[in-house]
This record gives C-alpha cells, structure tokens and sequence, in this order.
C-alpha cells in the first residue's frame, strides 16, 4: 500500500511539472527569440534616418561598424541595385519590402528583418538583418536546464511527503493486523494503540472493544462448564459410595475403576475450563503409559460383549506434545467410537507405533465403516454425541499432529492418530 501511494503521488506530480513546465518551456524560448529580433530590429531602425539622407559610403561605414559591433549580417539595397554591408543576393523578403513595407519572416539561416526607407532620390531603399539561430535561442538551454532541475526537485519532495503521508497510514494498518494475528493465535491480551486518521483510530477501537468482549464470552463458557463440572462432582462421589458398598469385589473394583475415569475426565474439564487460553494447554505425557493404561480399562468391555481386541503398542517410554489427559480423553472417543458403533462380538485392534518425529495410534474394527457426515461436528448415527472425533482431532492438533479417517482392512473404519514427539534436552 506504501508503495502504491507513494508511486501515484508520483504519476500525479511528474503530470503537473509536465503539465506547467513544458509550456513554461516553449514560452521561454519564444521569449528569447522576441528579445533577440526586437534587439536587431532596433539596430535596423538606428540606421533608417542614415539611409534616408546620407551619401553610399557614409551609410556603408555605418552599416560595416553596426554589423562588427553586433555580429550579424547587416545589408543595404539602394533602388538603384547597390548592396551595402554584409553582401547578400535580394530575397523574396527585400523585393517585397522595396514596395515600402517592412518585415519579419522565418528563413533557413535564422529571422530575416527587413525595413524600407523612404525619401532617396532613386527609390526606396532596404535595411535587411538576418538573426542567427544561436542567437535566437540563447540562454534556452540553461534556462530549460533549471526548468529541469526545478521538475525533478518538486517531485522528489513529492515523493518524500507521499512518503511520510504513506507511512502514517500504513503503520496504523498493520499494528492492526498484527494485533488481529496475535488475536488469532489466542493472545487475548493484545490491544493496539489508536493512531493514524479518524477511521482507522475508529477501526482500531472496535478491534479493542472485540478483544475485550471475546475474553468476557470466553470467561463465561469457561466458567459455566467449569460450574457444570462442579455440579457433576456431587453425582460422582454417590457413584462412588455406591460402587464401594457392591459385595462382589471384582464389580466394585471395576465400578470404581470407571468412577475414577470419570472423575480424571471431569477434572481435566475443568482444568481446561480454566485455562486463560489454548496456548497455554501445552504439556507432554508417555503415550504408550497413557495408551496402554486406557486400553487396559476398555479391554474388560471388550470381554464382556465377545469382541476380540488385537494389541499391539510400542515400548515406552514415548513423549509426546500432549497432555496425558487429552491424550486419554481422545483414545476413550476412538474406543468409545468402536462401542457405540459397532455391533457386539466386532473384532478391533488397537497399535501403537512410534517414529523418528511422530507416533501413530491406529484404531481399527470390522464394523460397518464410517457414516457419511460423520467427521463434522455434532454429527452421529448412534444416537451419540458425534463429538468423539472432534475430540481426537483437537487432541491431533494440539499435539502437532493429525487425524486420519478410512476404510480397514476387514472393510470397517480405521482412524489413525498421529502426534508430534517431545524433542530430546
């Protein structure tokens, strides 16, 4: 935008020094050639009266002193075909002013002045003067030299004004856009100082007042969810009084087992509820720790309704940029995701891989596959939340990796969830 404004200041002003300067130009060069014939003409006119009176050499040492002393031809033709002065042949120009009028024509050698005399015995006589054309444009070049140096020097500080106009726009627009950039990637904090013209100040100050409602809205959501997380504490700790006072020990473990899944879920809600912004939700855990502890927990529903679940998980320890809580709450969607919507007695492998970079985690069943539609949002056939793979694919994000959906093997779905490692100290 600097550029372009300054380059128009530019095209508008080489336009107007174009615009008063050639004009300019062309008049002093008329100028100086109407001072240099109105110069010759009165030194034609200093040598009427002589013409008229004196005798032929009287006139001829006049007419030889005036054209030594102005550096120009100077002729007389007497009526009776005598030239006096400079010698010349009579032009067009002498024979018409013989007839007693006087002229100024443009000729090849320069101006051509002629006057006629009248009052000699034998007829009217002719002073011719011929203005050469150095004469006739003497001083132009300088003169149209300034001219020059005048153009370009108008618009050099046309330039720099353009220039300093530009940068007291441009600098205000992109303060704007990088405190938007800093917006964007979660700096709620970010506010830019209001400069530059009334609408970009305006501008600016909407951008503040939008940064500031986004953390109300934000403080709200979180604290609503965290309140959400909050109530749901009192149902949990009745689960759990419940699940203690089961007399079979194998259901009382496994109850408080899945008690305590929930609560670390319910937590995590709230840690996150809190945070002041994604930026913050760093963190890194051992995925095969992580993995192996939550497929452990399902493989006990995967007993009770006849699924075969396949394992096959890399050895530990494998840090990733990743939370172990989000980490465990995107393999509870993808395992979860198997459950719901699979039938029961549908086989599933679960693999852990690790890699120079990234590791993988493959979730694959011989279930019906994937619904169209349902990698959006909200969307599920199974009457589910159909936030599952919304969550794996934050978590992805989050983790500096990706989430992949296609078709398995045995024809169902398989997911792969690929996170970024922690780099080596």
């Amino acid at each position: 935008m600097r550029g372009r404004l300054t380059l128009l200041v530019a095209a508008v002003g080489v336009l107007v020094v174009i615009a008063f300067l050639v004009p300019l130009a062309v008049l002093v060069r008329t100028v100086a050639a109407d001072r240099a014939t109105t110069r010759a003409t009165a030194d034609v006119q200093r040598l009427v009266p002589l013409v008229g009176t004196a005798d032929p050499e009287t006139i001829r040492s006049t007419v030889d002193q005036i054209g030594a002393d102005t550096g120009r031809d100077v002729s007389v033709f007497l009526a009776d075909g005598t030239v006096l002065g400079t010698p010349a042949s009579r032009t067009p120009t002498v024979v018409l002013a013989a007839r007693g009028e006087s002229l100024t024509v443009e000729s090849a050698a320069g101006r051509e002045v002629v006057v006629a005399v009248q009052g000699r015995p034998e007829g009217t006589g002719v002073i011719r003067t011929v203005v050469p054309r150095d004469e006739l444009t003497a001083g132009v070049t300088r003169a149209w030299l300034v001219l020059a140096l005048l153009g370009a020097l108008l618009v050099l500080v046309g330039l720099v004004v353009a220039d300093r106009l530009a940068g007291s726009l441009v600098r205000p627009i992109s303060a704007l856009s990088a405190v938007s950039h800093r917006l964007a990637n979660a700096e709620l904090d970010a506010r830019v100082e209001p400069a530059g013209p009334a609408e970009l100040r305006e501008v600016a100050g909407a951008l503040n007042h939008l940064a500031e409602r986004i953390q109300v809205l934000l403080r709200e959501e979180r604290e609503q969810v965290a309140d959400l997380s909050h109530r749901l504490r009192t149902p949990l700790t009745a689960l759990r009084l419940e699940a203690e006072s089961l007399r079979d020990p194998d259901d009382a473990a496994r109850l408080t087992t899945a008690v305590d899944g929930l609560e670390r879920a319910v937590t995590g809600v709230i840690r996150q509820a809190r945070w002041r912004s994604t930026a913050s939700a760093g963190g890194s855990c051992d995925a095969a720790a992580v993995v192996g502890e939550r497929v452990t927990f399902w493989s006990v529903l995967a007993e009770d309704t006849a699924r075969t679940l396949t394992i096959d998980l890399a050895p530990g320890p494998l840090p990733v940029r990743l939370s172990g809580d989000e980490l465990a709450a995107a393999v509870d969607a993808l395992l979860g995701n198997v459950f719901a919507h699979t039938p029961d007695g549908t086989p599933f492998q679960v693999r852990l891989a690790a890699r120079a970079d990234e590791v993988t985690l493959t979730v694959a069943d011989a279930g019906p596959g994937l619904p169209p539609g349902s990698r959006r949002r909200g969307a599920s056939g199974a009457g589910s939340t159909g936030l599952g793979l919304d969550i794996a694919e934050r978590a992805a994000r989050a983790g500096g990796g990706r989430l992949e959906l296609s078709a398995g093997p045995d024809g169902g779905a398989r997911v792969v969830l690929t996170l970024g490692v922690v780099a080596p100290r």
